[in-house]
């Protein structure tokens, strides 16, 4: 079955709503879905060079991880002996040493319907939830989430801590994108659609949202989403967390009082080969 079939199949059993339950052609058709989507033949978000952000949002692929939970039943997970329920339609992935994922032991998770590429490493505790796409050498950390649909590049690391939002509704909404060679530091979070391009780097504690300005002052310019745009980061830049004070706002002279001031990410850099050097060590541990 061609994708453009499995895409007016999808489309006709998400419309259907709620009269698609219990109906095996929805159900067969969600399963190649998920089949197709863990076999990398699609996915929530495509590159699209003819985009502004960059990014085609395949809308008919996050309606059809939707219907997979409307169609699902909750039942018991068996996991040594502990007790999990979930959705049928959901259940844990299962890798084997050909699959060429290094899933360590204590405590990780990838949702059916998740795409992981060979050379991947999960350390423990980390979690990968159904749409996602994780490229080839990405090491997602301790305690890292990749949320719904998030589209994650190749040789990322994802630090310790790190949240990668998942975006599943409204269907046509852009996940987050973390393009290849990105450095995400321990206890980031990325959020609401942000684009991380190319090569960038994420310090420790950086927060990134659709609501987010970032201020880059190599060229003295504010980034910020627009109603067209999300956030989109530049390829190669370094992002701290900062501060600014507290402007116009309302309450500008309390604020004043109180010596307050909002958070703001900083662009203080661009990659060279420098920064580049903080990443040979886990290189290493591959």
């Amino acid at each position: 079955m061609s994708n453009s079939q499995l895409q007016e199949l999808i489309e006709q059993h998400f419309a259907a709503g709620p009269s698609a339950i219990g109906d095996p052609a929805a159900m067969a058709a969600f399963l190649r879905l998920r089949t197709a989507i863990e076999a990398g033949d699609v996915r929530a978000a495509s590159p699209d060079p003819d985009s502004p952000a960059g990014w085609r949002v395949n809308a008919w692929v996050k309606q059809g991880i939707l219907l997979g939970f409307r169609l699902g039943s909750l039942e018991e997970v068996p996991a040594a002996g502990f007790s999990f329920v979930d959705k049928s339609t959901y259940p844990v992935r299962h890798f084997g040493a050909g699959d060429g994922v290094r899933l360590v032991p204590g405590g990780s998770s990838v949702r059916a319907g998740a795409y992981v590429a060979r050379g991947v490493v999960c350390m423990p505790p980390m979690y990968i939830n159904a749409g996602a796409w994780v490229d080839e050498g990405t090491m997602v950390d301790s305690h890292a989430l990749v949320g719904s649909c998030a589209q994650i590049g190749k040789r990322v690391h994802l630090s310790a801590a790190a949240q990668i939002g998942g975006v599943l509704e409204p269907v046509n909404a852009t996940p987050v994108v973390i393009e290849d060679d990105v450095l995400v530091g321990g206890n980031c979070g990325v959020y609401e659609g942000t684009v991380v391009r190319k090569g960038a780097v994420l310090a420790a504690g950086t927060i990134l949202t659709r609501g987010t300005p970032v201020f880059d002052l190599v060229n003295g310019t504010i980034i910020r989403a627009t109603e067209e745009l999300p956030l989109i980061i530049p390829e190669d830049a370094v992002v701290v967390p900062g501060s600014r004070a507290v402007g116009k706002e309302k309450g500008h002279e309390q604020s004043r009082s109180w010596g307050l001031s909002l958070y703001a990410p900083v662009i203080v850099k661009y990659r060279d080969d420098k920064t580049s050097l903080s990443t040979a060590l886990e290189d290493l541990l591959r």
